[in-house]
């Protein structure tokens, strides 16, 4: 029985405790003195808050400052997995003036869609606060007790902060990386400490997250909860034995009190955790610095491992206009602190002050980058002119000697000006543009493995039509025969005939001839019935016609009228009365017969032709589209969802980053053009032009034909240092390019399929079709459809190649010294730096990639210092 109750009253514990992780928490004391300030700290643990609203504090006691917010993160690994809890705590000072006990109600949040409330609890006042010599009240709990609430005090080997240095004996102006950790056994909630301004250091932070993360480290022999809190990169600015003097941090500590029951504490707020204050000392460090040794008179005041390039904006200039030199110096080390080159120009050119660009960035390694200086100057006369090489002399820290740097002559050709003299604007005022928005709305995704070009539909697309053309050409042959019968053809002319014979009668009416014109009336007459009902000679009679005329249901009136003509052609020759009335009369009647029957026969041929072709292509159109309704185009439409909405929707709330994980997010489930135009826009708002240049160029590669792309990549193109310029091609290359680009490869197999089965349609048209118009149509329409169906796949084949072939390559590095040779010992070749697009064209050495630049420079580079598009 003893057994029941006991296993009862721990589940309706545990429901309680459930109950209670929904709740709002509270952090109070029990007991204060009668003057003494104390602390109610609400806490909502893992969930938003909308609202919260304290509860009413009664007479007797006083707030006197809240509410302080703060929200705090704390992350545990078991066995290998990592958890994260969060929580906002809402914290109030509370003045004890009068004693007393006191219940203070329950506040209220709305947190997850639900309004949540804390426990009310009581305060017992009574007892007088101890005088600390000042006007001001005590706080409670301001001085922590081992015995009396803490269980024990916070040792040195719980909590404490270990500054290490990557170099403790260097060089004048050698950087040296400080770090400061922290290491916790106690659940350390706040920390505060900064490194004061030191004497002799040219000192930079370098940026680390604001939201800390704890990992497990191992440090002698026990686990600590361990966190990087700050960096710097310190360059000494003098020589000797120098001290980094020691930091002291002023952290917050939540810990339990012992001295409170558990089941009270819980039932009355959950007081039973407090707040100690600890002030934490990182030790100081000695560093060693020694003098440069005895200084080159060229020395630049550089202390690391640079490079330095030059480069012309434009070789060939008119006399009278600026031109600019671009210097870059770049690498690792004091950049910031390097004199300016000096360059000599020659006596014929105004020289004017250089714009100096820092593109240097802070790492652990020291400051890494380039400094970029824009010469700009204004050659006076025409001529060939070289530009002398740009010498660096720096302390090289790796081999610890001096050394000298050079870039390669430049030779400038000015050309005769034209005499309207030059105005230098300055040239540092650059004008303000920006890159295109975003795109809404849905995207495509490819994948390569299934596009609709060469696959199995696409084939059954091109291989069906043809099978059917055929076989309607073998069903429908006689059609085609008889277009091409040339007794067919006879008949269709017979009208024509008929027609000359006839206006040759009229001729021979006006001129009186009697006897010729009643012969070549009846020629017309058995001549045009000959040739259009295919009959020969020796069967023409009387009774012959008539039955082929009705043969052709030709009714009985229009043949009376034939037969008439016939009749009165060779009565009226000699009838009495006026010779010209009764030719007359007989013209009349003959071309009236003539006319009657063509039109009759006429309409009856075209349409029985056009319905005939007609009904050919319609079957031939039916069947293709009907039995092809399993091959469709593969290429997949993906619907937009809810991390596309939530990128777009961060991205116009100025939430770059979470804009560009989302976009990550998506682009792992299917590439999309449109996903990396939107990836890249993100990343140049964070400021990371090369990796916006790496997904503009991943999204012309999927998509190569969109503007918005092209122009946001040429305008980062020019926040480069590198102002490649391609080599001129011919402009009948630029434009066959250009047209290739203007669709995907899926885009272009389906208009080539499209003109194929087009083409098929129109010959069925020229085979089979009557009217002669329609069979020029039908004639050149196929032409013209079969060119852009071998158009079409030239050009998605040629698509499909590039989009298979991994051979453009983006510069990771800053600087990077481009080799002659794949050796690290190799001589220089050429300098590129950060951003620059290169063609790769030897990938088979294991380190290295053979490269050539747009403007024809060819080099090797380490395969780690560029990104393959």
């Amino acid at each position: 029985m003893n057994k029941k109750i006991t296993i009862l009253l721990l589940t309706c514990f545990a429901y309680v405790l459930t109950i209670c992780a929904q709740n709002i928490s509270v952090s109070a004391p029990t007991h204060v003195a009668t003057g003494e300030n104390f602390r109610v700290s609400y806490t909502i643990a893992n969930v938003s808050v909308d609202e919260f609203r304290s509860a009413s504090i009664p007479a007797g006691l006083e707030v006197i400052a809240g509410p302080y917010t703060s929200q705090q993160s704390s992350y545990q690994i078991v066995n290998g997995h990592t958890s994260r809890s969060s929580s906002i705590t809402y914290t109030y000072t509370l003045y004890a003036e009068k004693a007393g006990s006191y219940t203070i109600g329950a506040a209220h949040a709305k947190a997850g869609g639900k309004t949540i409330a804390s426990r009310p609890f009581r305060i017992q006042v009574s007892g007088a606060t101890r005088n600390n010599g000042s006007s001001a009240p005590n706080m409670h709990n301001d001085v922590v007790s081992p015995s009396h609430s803490s269980g024990g005090r916070i040792s040195s080997e719980d909590l404490f902060v270990k500054v290490t240095a990557n170099k403790k004996h260097v060089h004048e102006q050698e950087p040296i990386l400080l770090t400061y950790k922290v290491y916790t056994l106690v659940d350390l909630t706040s920390l505060d400490g900064k490194m004061p301004d030191l004497k002799g250091f040219h000192t930079q932070e370098i940026p680390l997250p604001q939201q800390k993360s704890f990992h497990i480290e191992k440090l002698n022999g026990r686990n600590y909860r361990c966190v990087t809190w700050s960096q710097y990169v310190m360059y000494p600015q003098m020589t000797g034995k120098m001290t980094i003097p020691s930091l002291t941090f002023k952290g917050v500590v939540v810990m339990q009190n012992r001295n409170v029951d558990p089941f009270e504490a819980f039932f009355n707020g959950g007081s039973g955790y407090i707040e100690v204050k600890r002030n934490i000392v990182a030790p100081a460090i000695d560093i060693q610095v020694d003098p440069l040794p005895q200084k080159p008179a060229d020395f630049s005041g550089g202390v690391g491992r640079f490079s330095i390039s030059s480069q012309l904006l434009n070789n060939t200039v008119k006399a009278g206009a600026p031109v600019t030199l671009r210097v870059v110096v770049g690498g690792n080390g004091n950049l910031k602190l390097i004199k300016q080159p000096v360059v000599t120009f020659p006596k014929d050119f105004d020289k004017y002050d250089p714009k100096v660009t820092d593109k240097t960035k802070l790492t652990t390694n020291g400051l890494e980058g380039n400094m970029v200086y824009d010469f700009l100057v204004v050659p006076r006369n025409q001529g060939n002119y070289t530009i002398p090489a740009v010498s660096l002399t720096y302390y090289d820290t790796s081999s610890n000697m001096y050394k000298t740097v050079k870039t390669a002559p430049l030779t400038i050709k000015v050309e005769p000006g034209d005499g309207k003299g030059t105005s230098v604007t300055d040239y540092s005022a650059v004008q303000q543009t920006d890159i295109k928005p975003i795109k809404q709305g849905g995207y495509d995704t490819i994948d390569t493995e299934k596009l609709f070009f060469g696959s199995t539909s696409f084939l059954l697309w091109l291989l069906l039509p043809f099978v059917l053309f055929v076989a309607l050409v073998a069903i429908f042959h006689k059609k085609a025969v008889e277009n091409a019968d040339i007794v067919g053809k006879r008949g269709k002319r017979a009208n024509k005939v008929a027609t000359k014979r006839l206006k040759t009668a009229y001729k021979l009416l006006t001129a009186g001839k009697q006897n010729e014109f009643y012969d070549e009336v009846l020629r017309a007459l058995w001549g045009y019935v000959g040739d259009k009902l295919n009959m020969p000679v020796e069967q023409l009679s009387r009774e012959n016609i008539s039955d082929q005329l009705a043969a052709h249901n030709i009714n009985a009136e229009i043949i009376e009228k034939f037969i008439s003509a016939l009749d009165e052609c060779e009565y009226e020759r000699y009838a009495p009365g006026s010779a010209e009335g009764n030719m007359t009369k007989t013209y009349d009647s003959a071309m009236i017969a003539i006319t009657e029957i063509d039109g009759v026969l006429r309409d009856k041929m075209v349409k029985r032709n056009s319905g005939d072709t007609v009904r050919i292509i319609l079957l031939f159109v039916v069947l293709c589209f009907s039995g092809f309704v399993n091959a469709s185009v593969d290429t997949a439409k993906s619907q937009q969802g809810d991390s596309s909405e939530t990128a777009a929707a961060a991205y116009a709330k100025g939430d770059y980053q979470q804009a560009a994980e989302c976009y990550t997010k998506l682009l792992k489930v299917g590439e999309s053009a449109e996903l990396y135009y939107n990836l890249g826009n993100c990343e140049y708002r964070l400021g990371n032009i090369t990796q916006s240049i790496i997904a503009y160029e991943r999204a012309l590669r999927l998509n190569p034909g969109d503007s918005d792309t092209r122009y946001n990549l040429q305008f980062l193109r020019g926040k480069t240092i590198d102002k490649v310029v391609p080599v001129d091609e011919m402009f009948f290359v630029t434009w066959y390019h250009s047209l290739q680009n203007l669709m995907s490869i899926d885009a272009w197999a389906i208009l080539a399929v499209s003109a194929f089965v087009l083409a098929l349609m129109l010959i069925l048209a020229y085979l089979f079709g009557s009217n002669i118009l329609l069979r020029k149509i039908g004639f050149f329409g196929a032409l013209v459809g079969l060119l852009i169906f071998v158009l079409g796949l030239l050009f998605a084949y040629q698509r499909k190649v590039a989009l298979s072939e991994h051979n453009i390559a983006i510069v990771l590095t800053p600087t990077l010294n481009v080799k002659a040779t794949p050796a690290e010992s190799s001589s220089d070749a050429f300098v590129i730096h950060e951003g620059t697009r290169l063609t790769i064209t030897d990938s088979s050495m294991n380190a290295w990639y053979g490269v050539r630049l747009d403007d024809g420079k060819e080099g090797w580079l380490p395969k780690n210092s560029v990104e393959v598009i």
